[in-house]
């Protein structure tokens, strides 16, 4: 007898359940599955909301209403503390130069400039027509020697 025996827990190991080995072996026949029908058969599921072939709630209700949903917007912020540290003084903020210094995703089509923070450096920032900016934010870049141009 060694000192280093190990041994499972009951319980731990269990046998596969083996189904369709004839009666004796207690789950042949039907295999558990019960007596005909279709979840008896082979592939025989339904999809959430299945009716027995009514028809299901979801397509009896009405669609009512609008949804802005196609049409909407994603304004992506952009604040004035992130553009203190990643852009210097003298150099030009758009759309691009945004996603080049990754402070937009690149899917994004348009951003908007919050005054959260200061700036000390002279920036000109260049707005599309999607593109906006707060006045507070453009009076504080105003103030550091920086220059808004709309498009």
């Amino acid at each position: 007898m060694s000192d280093f025996n190990l041994i499972a827990p009951k319980g731990a190991n269990k046998k596969k359940k083996i189904v369709g080995r004839g009666s004796s072996s207690g789950h042949g026949t039907t295999s558990g599955r019960g007596n005909k029908g279709q979840q008896a058969r082979s592939g025989g599921k339904t999809y959430t909301g299945f009716e027995g072939g009514q028809m299901p709630l979801y397509r009896r209700v009405a669609k009512r209403g609008f949804s802005n949903y196609p049409f909407k917007k994603e304004i992506a912020v952009v604040n004035l503390v992130q553009l203190e540290h990643k852009f210097e003084s003298g150099e030009q903020v758009d759309l691009n130069s945004l996603k080049g210094k990754n402070l937009l995703k690149n899917s994004c089509t348009c951003f908007k400039i919050l005054a959260n923070g200061d700036v000390s450096k002279n920036l000109t920032v260049q707005l599309s027509k999607s593109d906006a900016i707060s006045d507070s934010a453009k009076a504080k870049i105003e103030k550091a020697g920086g220059t808004v141009i709309s498009l």
